[in-house]
């Protein structure tokens, strides 16, 4: 049973639709749209990921010195200093996917060989990405690359967040109590917060956020099926929770929120026997994650316990703290706020709502319990305060926000009270706003000039709509065949893809 107090709204019906049908459509339209933006960058999860799928090793002594994160520890090879989470699971639809890459990859070596061709000029502003791409063509990788990214994206991080998205619906149906209004929220949700954004390519910080989220529900139940019992729910969430120091060390911020969330979640209706218990099953669902985590730095480095960061070679902040990290700094905290370059409020504005849940979230008025709104409200802060001591947050300046990733889905669900307050007119402004935004971040994704967040909306409104993808293959300048060297338009990507959802939508509505 549910502790006192819960009292979910009970669903509404929308349009015709079952909540399950709303929730199959939902996912597949994210799906194919996150796909459409996908991202060509290559970065160094990619590595591994590849590795692991070619022949179940870490090492990556072939791609030495093509990335600025891949090092050489003697005795044991190239490596990445990071942690290997996010790389095993991309792995899997890689290595399914080597009977369709392989051949591909030697046909055009082959092709090459033949005709004696050197690496094309890569038409890029950048000089890292053209010495990447011609290192990239000699060592007969580029292609390999490529194929690899799209293929983790696609298979991996477009379904992992669609399926974030689902958990977003799912909560807010309840919490709300309109499948209608949980639809367009979880819209909002996909499409105008960063979760858009980092999709785009492999991203370890957004993915582990995405799977502690998950655990996060499934220890809340807000619809309160009891379809698990508490047991099981710690098992999984402490699966969750080592998952997560998996995909990086700041994990264990989650780990830590997620066990003391469920002890405050049980805690009136559990007796002291059942707590202990619960915390036994919280670490043996932990216990696996965490054991491949020490096997992969022993196996990497010859120490388990000591992390990858340990044995790379020094590096800009690497002297300030241990390994660069220390103490949180007033300067860093403002920074991953509202820095215009990756700050998550200046990469997604109207997340400040959350700002206004004490006043929001409170008597008749209350869509989140308090519990649950404490719990993503210090959540999100450990994750802040714990980046705060990282001195590499100052490097996000040309990736755009990275680092809390892992608290987007926290924070939206934190807005949700202010954002079910809004009028419909001004709820829809700013929902087309926000949208409009993300979207001009995640066309156009350089935001390390002076202008930040800016550039990419500017470029869109002067330079209209485009793909990353498609600027690549401009970039190439026709060095693959077929592909158009100039002037490619996103349009009729854009249409089919229209096409597609319609489809989705337009069928199986019941009358």
């Amino acid at each position: 049973m549910l502790p006192d107090g819960d009292n979910p709204h009970p669903p509404t019906r929308w349009r015709g639709f079952t909540a399950r049908q709303v929730a199959v459509r939902l996912f597949f339209t994210c799906w194919l749209v996150y796909g459409l933006h996908f991202a060509t960058d290559i970065v160094r999860e990619h590595y591994p990921a590849i590795a692991l799928g070619d022949r179940l090793s870490f090492r990556l002594d072939e791609y030495g010195g093509l990335h600025p994160d891949l090092f050489e520890k003697e005795g044991y090879g190239w490596h990445i200093g990071n942690n290997p989470g996010v790389s095993m699971f991309a792995a899997i639809p890689y290595a399914l996917a080597r009977p369709v890459i392989d051949p591909i990859v030697r046909k055009v070596q082959a092709r090459r060989e033949a005709e004696g061709t050197g690496p094309p000029e890569y038409d890029s502003p950048w000089p890292n990405e053209r010495r990447f791409f011609r290192e990239a063509w000699e060592r007969g990788l580029d292609v390999k690359l490529g194929l690899a990214a799209a293929v983790t994206q696609f298979f991996f991080m477009a379904p992992l967040s669609a399926l974030s998205v689902l958990l977003v619906f799912y909560v807010l149906r309840f919490v709300i109590g309109s499948d209608r209004r949980a639809f367009w929220l979880s819209i909002l949700y996909a499409f105008a917060t960063p979760v858009f954004y980092r999709t785009a390519f492999l991203n370890h910080n957004l993915a582990m956020g995405i799977i502690a989220f998950a655990a996060f529900v499934a220890m809340w139940d807000p619809g309160a099926s009891g379809r698990f019992s508490i047991r099981t729910r710690f098992l999984l969430a402490g699966l969750a929770g080592g998952t997560a120091i998996l995909f990086d060390y700041s994990g264990v911020v989650l780990f830590a929120g997620l066990f003391l969330y469920g002890l405050a979640r049980y805690w009136a209706s559990s007796k002291w026997s059942d707590r202990v218990n619960a915390g036994v099953w919280y670490a043996v669902g932990a216990v696996v994650p965490i054991l491949l985590l020490l096997f992969y730095q022993w196996r990497s480095f010859g120490n388990a316990i000591l992390p990858g960061q340990h044995w790379m070679p020094p590096v800009e902040w690497i002297e300030l703290g241990y390994q660069g990290y220390g103490p949180p700094q007033l300067e860093l905290l403002i920074a991953l706020a509202f820095d215009h370059r990756f700050g998550v409020f200046a990469f997604s504005p109207f997340l400040l709502l959350v700002l206004l849940v004490p006043w929001t979230n409170r008597g008749a008025q209350r869509n989140l319990p308090r519990r649950e709104m404490w719990a993503v409200a210090l959540i999100s802060i450990g994750m802040w305060v714990f980046f705060a001591g990282s001195n590499y947050t100052r490097l996000q300046y040309n990736t755009g926000l990275r680092y809390l990733s892992p608290i987007i889905p926290f924070l939206f669900l934190l807005a949700v009270p202010a954002l079910a307050r809004i009028r419909a007119l001004p709820a829809y402004l700013i929902g087309v706003f926000s949208i409009g935004w993300m979207w001009a971040l995640v066309m156009y994704r350089e935001v390390e000039s002076p202008l930040g967040v800016l550039a990419p909306v500017l470029k869109t409104l002067i330079e209209g709509f485009d793909l990353p993808v498609l600027r690549t293959i401009e970039r190439l300048g026709g060095a693959y065949g077929g592909l158009a060297a100039s002037g490619t338009s996103p349009l009729p990507l854009f249409a089919l893809t229209a096409a597609l959802i319609a489809g989705l939508w337009l069928t199986g509505r019941r009358a």
